[in-house]
């Protein structure tokens, strides 16, 4: 007997490794061990034949052999793969027939007849009266997710597991209902422990989620939050791109300059060049303005840096901007500051100052821009029509 169970082990090692997906986290070589395990506990602790003995570890090792070739009627291609490993192992055909029926006995809608089906059908649901109950139960989760079968939350898949144990499940040998049972029951109450905190705890956020979503539509501070905070990103990014642009004009017309005292100026004395002096005078000037105009919409205007407490109280006064406090000593700004935080609207009202002001230095800056532009087409359209003129005269 002893070889035929050794062979059966083995056949069923190498048929898992070579032909069953990794995806059968679950029903696999470990599980198979593990029914093998409860069913010789089983058999140790049941008055069975040596005859009966082995039909129940051949039943145990190759009893999920079908899933290498299908999930759904597993059961049915276990019996066809393990009639052909008996038989080519030239084992009786009485035993085979009963490995057959043991086989079939592991579905779940089947209930037992003989002492070896109860005995087979226990073992391959031992687990849920073992320690490992809860690790192995996860694998199965996984497993059923995995092969598109069905997806169970972590709370949907403890609720299955409650309805499973106390309507689908029991254990039908002696020896399982005596001593498997007690643990089984103890698993049972720890599922609806886990019941009981699961749903506390999605009452908990539910009630958090519900209470954050009427916070965030009864309560207008976070859109007036937004508004100011939107509103002045895109102050700073005007201001930004201000400044880029007026250091692209002086950058350009910088080299204007540059090239035009390092190349033309040096050589406007020889009488042969006289006709070019008017039009880089004009190129020049206009380069010049530009420059300036570029300065002008970059400078900063200076200011006291000082306020009055009097000023505070009456709102007329922007404390935000650094301009009106950087010559005051701390304990005084921290007054103005305090003085706004006690008065909501008067905090509004100081940001939409900061506000106003910013847009009132905006409009300064690209109104000086937009000079600076058309000066400095003009002057370029202006030159290049000058120096065409002078060397069309020459």
């Amino acid at each position: 007997m002893e070889n035929i169970i050794e062979k059966a082990d083995n056949f069923v090692m190498k048929l898992f490794k070579d032909k069953l997906p990794n995806t059968f986290i679950y029903h696999n070589y470990n599980h198979t061990q593990r029914v093998v395990k409860s069913t010789k506990e089983l058999i140790e602790n049941s008055q069975i034949n040596v005859k009966e003995e082995q039909v129940l570890l051949l039943s145990a090792w190759l009893h999920d052999t079908g899933y290498t070739k299908t999930i759904k009627g597993h059961e049915e291609e276990s019996v066809k793969i393990s009639k052909k490993f008996l038989e080519e192992n030239k084992v009786d055909q009485e035993t085979i027939k009963e490995v057959e029926k043991c086989i079939l006995a592991t579905k779940k809608e089947v209930v037992p007849e003989t002492k070896l089906e109860e005995i087979i059908k226990d073992a391959d649901a031992s687990h849920l009266a073992k320690d490992y109950f809860e690790d192995t139960t996860e694998f199965l989760r996984q497993e059923l997710k995995l092969h598109n079968i069905k997806y169970f939350t972590p709370n949907e898949w403890v609720e299955e597991n409650i309805r499973m144990f106390t309507e689908e499940h029991k254990y039908y040998s002696d020896y399982a209902v005596e001593n498997w049972k007690p643990k089984k029951d103890e698993n049972l109450l720890s599922l609806l422990e886990s019941q009981k905190k699961l749903k506390k705890k999605y009452e908990k956020e539910e009630a958090k989620a519900k209470l954050k979503a009427r916070y965030k539509n009864d309560n207008p501070e976070r859109s007036i939050q937004t508004l100011y905070r939107t509103t002045l990103r895109n102050h700073i990014k005007l201001s930004d791109i201000a400044d880029t642009k007026a250091n692209i004009l002086l950058s350009v017309n910088a080299i204007i300059i540059s090239l035009a005292l390092a190349d033309i100026i040096p050589k406007l004395d020889a009488a042969s060049n006289r006709h070019l002096m008017i039009p880089t005078l004009i190129m020049v000037c206009f380069c010049v303005a530009s420059i300036v105009l570029s300065i002008m919409s970059t400078k900063p205007n200076v200011t006291s840096g000082e306020f009055t407490k009097e000023q505070v109280k009456n709102r007329e006064v922007n404390v935000l901007f650094f301009g009106n406090f950087h010559q005051m000593q701390f304990d005084q700004y921290n007054w103005a500051i305090n003085e706004i935080l006690k008065d909501k609207d008067y905090v509004y009202e100081a940001l939409t100052k900061d506000l106003y002001y910013l847009g009132i230095v905006l409009n300064r800056k690209y109104k000086i821009l937009r000079w600076t532009y058309t000066i400095f087409m003009t002057g370029i359209i202006i030159s290049v029509i000058s120096f065409v003129i002078a060397f069309w005269l020459m």
